[in-house]
């Protein structure tokens, strides 16, 4: 509290800490948060991770600072000589007596106006469906042409031909160098993604650049550059800046990646994901085609031993046997009689084996005999020696329908011996009954 001399009627006298307090105090009550804009100098990053800088204009200066906690949402960082924008918290140092600003936020100069452009013109192309999901196009499973749309010179174009000679080495790169900021940036693009499907056989492209500020990646934000995504013949992949950066072409695009190594990455297959399928595939084909062939074999076997079974040989031989079993019982029966009895059972039994062998024979040949009536019912040139004839059509088809020969259309006849040119003069088609 200050001190007061009553007896001498002197003013109040305060300590220079509480005076401090009573300014910053008043400062802090009286004045929100501002924007100011200016030029940076004095710029200094210590260890502790604070900014430290002063914000100029031709006529006065003012001290800043902004904490760590805030500037690590700027990006890129700023430098001496920017022209920038902070929302700040007007504030007395009490430890050195200055004046200054606690910024909250930085920004370029100007960004505000190309906020409100980018805002304005998103809308716009909102309104009219570009953005819309429903066009996006699935990229191509295996790439074999990639083209790619960046700056030639950039360290983007290193990192995308380093991803994609890694991850997909199979596919064949085409480049369309062009400036990815200022003036001359937006036709470039505009040409490079119009013409680049037309110089070659392009799958997919990718459309890229490193990080900057707003104004550096305005150019992807130009409308003929949105519309020449969108229109682009095969589907585009955007990799613009850094993963919190985000560009009216990304939302034309038919993916968007957080960088150009990302682009690369969602544009191309991992060639060791399909190597690791391929040889699982492989293993898959070799198993089935084993078991398989295991399994035919069984059934040839089992098909073997019934033929054998079933074959007429076999069966003679079965006749045969029995025969011999009987006459070894003949030859060990002593009765007369018995053998009598025995040797009229063995020539019923060898009447019978006889007429059964015929039958059997008379059935065989009966059944080739029938198949090979219908072979000869099936036999062309049969049908054509009893008077009948094929027409081909000019192309070499067996015609069954007259819709197939037209009037006037010419058609070859085939006899049983030689052939005839001919020109249909009328058709009539018959229907089926």
């Amino acid at each position: 509290m200050p001190s007061t001399d009553l007896a001498s009627g002197s003013k109040p006298t305060y300590q220079v800490s509480e005076l401090a307090e009573i300014v910053h105090a008043l400062l802090d009550d009286m004045l929100p948060s501002v924007w100011v804009e200016g030029e940076i100098s004095n710029l200094s990053r210590p260890a502790s991770g604070h900014w430290y800088f002063t914000l100029k204009d031709s006529s006065a200066q003012l001290r800043c600072a902004m904490f760590k906690n805030r500037n690590f949402y700027v990006r890129p960082p700023p430098a001496n000589g920017d022209q920038v924008r902070v929302r700040a918290k007007v504030d007395f140092y009490t430890g050195r007596g200055d004046l200054q600003l606690i910024c909250e936020a930085l920004e370029p100069a100007g960004v505000g106006e190309l906020l409100a452009a980018f805002e304005k013109l998103k809308k716009k192309l909102v309104s009219e469906g570009l953005f819309d999901e429903h066009l996006k196009r699935d990229l191509p499973a295996m790439p074999r042409h990639i083209g790619v749309i960046t700056s030639g010179t950039g360290a983007a174009l290193q990192d995308i031909k380093a991803t994609l000679a890694r991850r997909w080495p199979l596919a064949t790169v085409w480049l369309a160098p062009v400036p990815v900021q200022g003036v001359e940036a937006p036709p470039a693009i505009v040409k490079a993604l119009q013409t680049l499907p037309n110089l070659a056989p392009i799958d997919v492209l990718i459309l890229a650049r490193g990080g900057g500020s707003l104004e550096d990646l305005w150019a992807f934000n130009d409308e003929k550059v949105v519309r020449a995504v969108r229109a682009c013949p095969v589907p585009v992949v955007t990799g613009i800046g850094h993963e919190v950066d985000f560009s009216l072409a990304d939302f034309a695009a038919d993916l968007r990646a957080p960088t150009p190594t990302g682009a690369a990455e969602r544009a191309s297959p991992d060639i060791e994901e399909w190597r690791e399928g391929l040889r699982h595939t492989a293993q898959g084909l070799h198993t089935e085609m084993t078991d398989g062939l295991r399994q035919h074999r069984l059934q040839l076997t089992q098909q073997a031993a019934r033929l054998q079974a079933l074959h007429p040989g076999r069966r003679l031989q079965q006749r045969a046997q029995q025969l011999d079993d009987l006459a070894e019982r003949l030859l060990h029966a002593s009765p007369l009689r018995r053998t009598l009895l025995h040797g009229q059972r063995l020539s019923q039994l060898a009447e019978r084996l006889r007429q059964t062998q015929q039958r059997r024979l008379e059935r065989t040949g009966a059944l080739l005999a029938r198949y090979h009536s219908q072979l000869a019912a099936y036999n062309p040139s049969a049908v054509l020696e009893r008077g009948y004839a094929i027409a081909f059509t000019a192309g070499g088809v067996a015609a069954r329908d007259a819709s197939q020969l037209p009037e006037g259309s010419a058609f070859t006849l085939q006899l049983a011996r030689g052939t005839v040119q001919a020109t249909a003069q009328a058709a009539k088609t018959l229907s089926k009954p």
